[in-house]
């Protein structure tokens, strides 16, 4: 309910804001669990990729977010979860693997962090680490403006095809680090593909 209310909340200000279209949405799976990976090089992209789909979003926030009282309660009611930064949070990591395989859509960003020139980064393996631990599929996602975000300036959310599990190399129950870094840039180039296509 509460976050049904945030969605159509942001919903409207983001297309008052902004001139928004998405593009792509054909590509979204309905009734599976999946990743959603996007760049990142705004505060704006968490609602921006979510109002572009039905299904709620899960992602993860940094835990200094929640330790403000009333933005913390928004955000948990939003379904997001704290996590510490840097620190190797299992528990996030726990979560994040729990929301996948319950049929959730778990947002992540692989950069890890903002852009900020709005260059994609180099990707961090989080995004990879939870696809091959849960093996699931994988929806590469671009939030692409056209120049610095400003009132009523253009944004393009495209959403791209599907990357399959089995497409990600994983072999066997583990992962070696060069799975993970190998999986990471698939991921990061299949959203730099829809990057180029411009907002």
């Amino acid at each position: 309910m509460i976050y049904r209310i945030g969605w159509s909340l942001c919903n409207l200000y983001l297309h008052l804001f902004f001139r928004v279209r998405f593009v792509g949405k054909e590509n979204i799976p309905k009734n599976e669990g999946f990743i959603l990976a996007s760049n990142h090089v705004s505060n704006y992209d968490p609602p921006l990729v979510a109002i572009g789909m039905w299904q709620q979003v899960f992602f993860m926030a940094k835990i200094e977010l929640f330790r403000k009282k009333i933005l913390g309660l928004i955000l948990r009611g939003l379904g997001a979860f704290p996590v510490e930064r840097g620190k190797g949070d299992t528990g996030a990591i726990d979560w994040a693997r729990d929301v996948v395989q319950k049929g959730g859509v778990l947002g992540m960003f692989p950069e890890g962090h903002r852009s900020p020139d709005g260059k994609p980064l180099r990707p961090k393996s989080g995004t990879a680490m939870i696809a091959g631990q849960t093996r699931s599929n994988v929806l590469p996602c671009a939030v692409c403006f056209d120049g610095p975000p400003s009132f009523r300036s253009r944004v393009t959310v495209r959403y791209g095809k599907l990357i399959h599990a089995e497409e990600l190399g994983f072999t066997g129950d583990g992962m070696s680090p060069r799975e993970m870094k190998v999986a990471s840039r698939f991921i990061m180039d299949r959203i730099i593909e829809l990057l180029e296509q411009g907002p």
